[in-house]
């Protein structure tokens, strides 16, 4: 059996506006409520981030999505219209920039509660074959 990412928790101050914010970027749908006490964004058929409320500190988490350049440029856009400061380095200056040099397009911004988000087009992370 291929193991697969199904969902994780994403510790939160607001849920609902956390989930509908990135929900709303991403272009993926998401519920004010779901399954017990989360309010999930179905970032695609196999996983999903349930947005959970606590008063309890967290740890900033980072995720990163891999998207398509239609997709990627569809969701700059989004970003830009809501606002969203943004930059092309992970700990880097806002700088408003795309980087293009790991071989794709990548971006990150935080949201309120911290976290750190990032598209981008190749993965760093693995290799192409």
């Amino acid at each position: 059996m291929t193991i697969h990412l199904d969902h994780t928790i994403v510790p939160s101050r607001n849920q609902v506006a956390s989930a509908k914010l990135l929900a709303e970027l991403l272009g993926v749908p998401w519920a004010e409520a779901g399954a017990g006490p989360f309010s999930p964004v179905y970032v695609n058929d196999e996983l999903t981030l349930d947005f959970q409320d606590t008063d309890e500190q967290f740890p900033i988490y980072h995720f990163c999505f891999r998207v398509g350049k239609e997709e990627f440029n569809s969701i700059l856009l989004r970003i830009k219209a809501a606002g969203i400061k943004y930059r092309s380095t992970v700990r880097g200056p806002v700088d408003m920039q795309v980087n293009t040099q790991l071989g794709g397009s990548n971006i990150y911004w935080n949201e309120p509660d911290g976290h750190q988000w990032e598209i981008l087009t190749v993965s760093y992370a693995r290799s192409a074959g």
